[in-house]
């Protein structure tokens, strides 16, 4: 059982952030009452560094033990974080996260594929392997033009991931 998958732990603690940050702009500097404001921002920062790492440290050897190959793509968090969806992309710590999954496997014994991030995996059929081509990210369930297969785009990627991994690990292996 794995712990709940996205708790966005800034988003929580956004609220308290706000009252101490707006504290600390209102002391004047050099002042005692300014040092402790910093310190109180400081602490309420370091709460949720440490809330995300626990989580990610669960995870990752949660997912590490359960599974002999982990495939996961290689992301391009600095482009996703110069878009709309740039705290959301940097409260999940990707990087973080993939760091403690790469010497976690190491560790266990356990194959960790990273696949390209231009890889086709969400227009790609999991049953025929025929590429549809691109889709808005509104698309949520498609249809493969070739086998009349209707797919959730999510698991049909995650299943062409897999394959990948899969077939990456044998190329490594010299399969």
């Amino acid at each position: 059982m794995s712990p709940d998958p996205s708790p966005r732990f800034l988003r929580r603690a956004e609220r308290k952030l706000k009252k101490a940050q707006q504290g600390l702009a209102r002391k004047a500097k050099g002042s005692t009452n300014r040092r402790q404001a910093v310190a109180r921002v400081a602490r309420l920062h370091a709460r949720v560094a440490d809330a995300r790492r626990d989580h990610h440290h669960k995870l990752s050897t949660a997912l590490v033990q359960e599974n002999q190959l982990i495939a996961v793509e290689d992301l391009a968090v600095s482009g996703l974080a110069r878009t709309r969806l740039a705290k959301g992309v940097h409260d999940a710590g990707w990087a973080q996260f993939t760091g403690m999954l790469e010497y976690k496997a190491a560790r266990y014994g356990r194959a960790l594929v990273r696949v390209d991030r231009w890889f086709p995996s969400s227009q790609t059929c999991s049953v025929c392997m025929a590429v549809d081509g691109p889709k808005p990210l509104r698309v949520r369930t498609w249809t493969c033009g070739v086998c009349q297969t209707t797919h959730d785009r999510d698991i049909n990627a995650a299943r062409i991931l897999l394959a990948a991994g899969r077939a990456d690990k044998q190329n490594a292996c010299g399969g």
